[in-house]
């Protein structure tokens, strides 16, 4: 193909961010285009190889309350997909959501043979959005998709409802108390940014690519865990104030990741202990320092 510009579709995300950075130092060519530019996707399209669709404009919380927020995701990725079918030689690579998309599994860890039965309206709008570019794989071109667990690390900002490390940290240091919902024994599969980011690139360098893959760490832990972890590397106390558990939360979800290690012939490098010390230290040496935050109620 002529032209070689990778797109990141909702790059100035936390993902899309991180991966933005490392494409530069790999000298590719990307392209960052957020929400507001996707009206311009019919003339950016024709110069990209890869599109890398990370764009949401919601999290699990956020639509549990208001579901109908989930329609514009859906939306967003139609308009995708109906431009890309003019071009059969551009690489789709959508991020599903992992961590949602299987509910409470029969069997862990979660394989990607397995039912999808969400729990969440987000993760039925991720389900909804496999099927929407699964309409490109049936006629041909090369579409990817990922089920990314629990993103965390170093960039990460806050977000009301999401990304827990990071929210865990920050009420470590500002001595205010966190909210769990249920009794903290929930299991949740974490991944470092940096092996999302290389397993990503390793997919751009595959064109003709046209698997599912789990994308994870493939080792779960309690919130209670990381709460612990988080301890150990702030020296302080997270605070806590347990709320009834809700339904749109899954119980136990850890991936398999061994398709995409055979595929790609990756692994995740980075165990959560030194994870979490890194997303710290990243923290404390920036120079606005860690921010003041408390969570809505």
């Amino acid at each position: 193909m002529k032209n070689k510009d990778v797109l990141l579709l909702g790059g100035t995300g936390f993902i899309g961010g991180a991966l933005a950075n490392r494409l530069h130092k790999e000298k590719v060519p990307a392209l960052v285009v957020g929400r507001a530019d996707v009206g311009r996707l019919q003339q950016i399209l024709p110069n990209c190889s890869t599109v890398v669709h990370l764009a949401s404009a919601t999290t699990p919380g956020l639509s549990s309350e208001r579901p109908a927020l989930e329609q514009s995701n859906i939306d967003m990725t139609r308009h995708l997909v109906e431009c890309l079918k003019a071009q059969p030689e551009t690489h789709l690579i959508y991020f599903s959501s992992g961590g949602t998309v299987y509910g409470n599994s029969a069997r862990l860890p979660a394989t990607e043979e397995d039912t999808l039965a969400p729990m969440s309206p987000y993760g039925a709008a991720k389900a909804a959005q496999e099927s929407v570019c699964q309409e490109l794989r049936d006629i041909g071109h090369a579409v990817t998709i990922f089920r990314p667990s629990n993103a965390y690390g170093p960039g990460q900002s806050l977000r009301n409802g999401f990304g827990l490390i990071r929210t865990m940290l920050e009420h470590a240091h500002m001595g205010t108390p966190l909210e769990i919902w249920g009794d903290g024994e929930n299991v949740r599969d974490f991944v470092y940014i940096d092996d999302i980011v290389e397993a990503t690139l390793r997919l751009i360098q595959s064109p003709q690519d046209s698997g599912t893959y789990n994308l994870g760490s493939g080792m779960g832990h309690s919130i209670n865990q990381v709460k612990g972890l988080v301890e150990m590397a702030c020296k302080a106390r997270v605070e806590t104030i347990h709320r009834p558990a809700r339904g749109i939360d899954v119980r136990s979800v850890v991936l398999d990741i061994s398709r995409l290690t055979m595929r790609l012939d990756w692994e995740p490098k980075m165990d959560l202990t030194q994870g979490v010390a890194n997303t710290l230290e990243w923290l404390q040496r920036r120079p606005t320092g860690m921010v003041s935050w408390a969570p809505n109620n």
